[in-house]
């Protein structure tokens, strides 16, 4: 029996895909390793999002070939498509397989291993041209409570700082019926929540054929009526998709978790121009609301991006009262990364890295005490937690889970002896910080 290690880098994306591939290998026969053990088999499911993804890609290559000269080592996935010529010439790696091949993974080791002498293999199509999405599913995942699951691929926004729509694609929806026996596969092994992914998640359903066509909103209609399934979350949003339409109808479906990521970038106008983003500020301010209308103290999160090219202390300033005044529950704050092969590599006034530093230190700052304010609004009020893992916190027993908006909760275990236990939901009233990222 082959052993095989996987190792994943990137996006919840690639976690579910990664998961895929390990799931087609173990139906294989493979006996699948943690990736520090030796193993026959290598696969590296590759990030190249930023030029450091790139060399972080490339380091776990060169680290699989150390730890066992003899195995095969596979690069899989965005760094794989995107950087094909400079792999091919790498001694670190012996396959190359592109996004929409990984469903290939088994049958390109077995040819592979029948033509070993060969050199590098490629396995790649024109991502760019295909219209296929991939076909690949998992049974279950590495946690116990909360499955992700991938409904879209590719992207076609080409925001000026992103590589992602040239090795991902454009865009390509998964079908519902395939996405709900996934979902009712989950339901049966046992887990509460399911999380919607996708590269633009917001996109779902856009390429469909005109009578075929159904949305995001429907998409999700529909997996709520499965048995079993308690909570629905969903990934990364484009405000754009946020209308008084769309939030009545989410507001109507009580499994549907009031925690919404609606990707930002910027506060400031001319920011988001330069980043080809396809609204104003004001327009995000006023999805804001239309979400905080429709739900009671949602949780709304973002990204954003400090020291973008051309970004001025005004700007940034501008950046900063917005994202004050919309008063975020959680901020993910990226310093700009240069990204070789987008418009924003070739773009004047590029932001010294002290200047990016001090700023990211500033938002950070800031994404803390508002996190921290937001946390402490739940204070006092029945809420539902999904228990996940047990801890020992100052000599005492707790189960760690999270409310419907993401908000993680400590219950001591005795309060709740006979049901305390991982992957169960009940009603608790925090009474206080417990720290500053959990209640009590």
């Amino acid at each position: 029996m082959k052993k095989a290690a996987l190792h994943n880098l990137g996006c919840k994306v690639n976690a579910y895909e990664s998961d895929a591939m390990q799931q087609l290998l173990e139906e294989a026969g493979y006996e699948i390793v943690p990736f520090t053990e030796q193993a026959d088999v290598y696969i590296i499911n590759t990030c190249s999002v930023t030029n450091i993804a790139d060399r972080k890609s490339r380091q776990m290559l060169h680290r699989a070939k150390k730890k066992n000269p003899g195995a095969v080592v596979v690069a899989a996935g965005c760094y794989a498509q995107a950087a094909v010529s400079e792999l091919k010439k790498d001694l670190s790696v012996d396959l190359i397989i592109g996004n929409n091949k990984k469903k290939d993974l088994v049958s390109v080791l077995e040819e592979y291993f029948y033509q070993r002498e060969r050199g590098t293999g490629e396995y790649l199509i024109d991502i760019g041209s295909t219209r296929e999405y991939e076909p690949l599913h998992i049974g279950g995942t590495s946690g116990n409570t909360r499955a992700f699951i991938k409904v879209q691929d590719g992207c076609n926004q080409f925001c000026s700082y992103c590589i992602i729509p040239y090795t991902r694609g454009r865009v390509r929806s998964r079908r519902p019926k395939d996405v709900e026996q996934e979902v009712k596969t989950l339901a049966l092994a046992g887990y509460k929540e399911i999380v919607l992914t996708g590269i633009h998640l917001s996109s779902y359903g856009v390429d469909f054929p005109e009578e075929e066509r159904i949305r995001l909103s429907e998409l999700i209609r529909r997996l709520h009526s499965i048995e079993g399934i308690s909570r629905i979350r969903l990934g990364s949003l484009e405000p754009g998709i946020v209308t008084e339409e769309f939030a009545n109808i989410l507001a109507g479906l009580p499994k549907l978790c009031p925690h919404f990521h609606l990707s930002l970038q910027s506060g400031c106008d001319e920011t988001l121009k330069r980043m080809n983003r396809h609204y104003t500020s004001k327009e995000y301010e006023r999805r804001c609301q239309i979400l905080r209308s429709f739900f009671d103290n949602p949780a709304i999160t973002t990204d954003v991006i400090v020291g973008f090219p051309g970004e001025t202390e005004t700007e940034f300033a501008q950046t900063k009262a917005f994202l004050e005044r919309i008063h975020f529950y959680e901020m993910h704050i990226f310093k700009y990364s240069l990204r070789s092969g987008t418009r924003a590599a070739s773009m004047p006034n590029q932001i010294p890295e002290s200047v990016k530093t001090q700023r990211s230190e500033e938002l950070l700052e800031l994404e803390k005490r508002m996190s921290v304010e937001y946390r402490q609004s739940f204070t006092g009020k029945s809420k539902q937690v999904l228990l996940e893992e047990e801890t020992e916190i100052r000599g005492r027993r707790y189960m760690i889970g999270h409310t419907e908006e993401y908000v993680k909760v400590a219950v001591l275990t005795e309060t709740f002896s006979s049901v305390c236990q991982s992957n169960t939901i009940v009603q608790v009233v925090p009474k206080q910080m417990l720290t500053e990222e959990i209640l009590l």
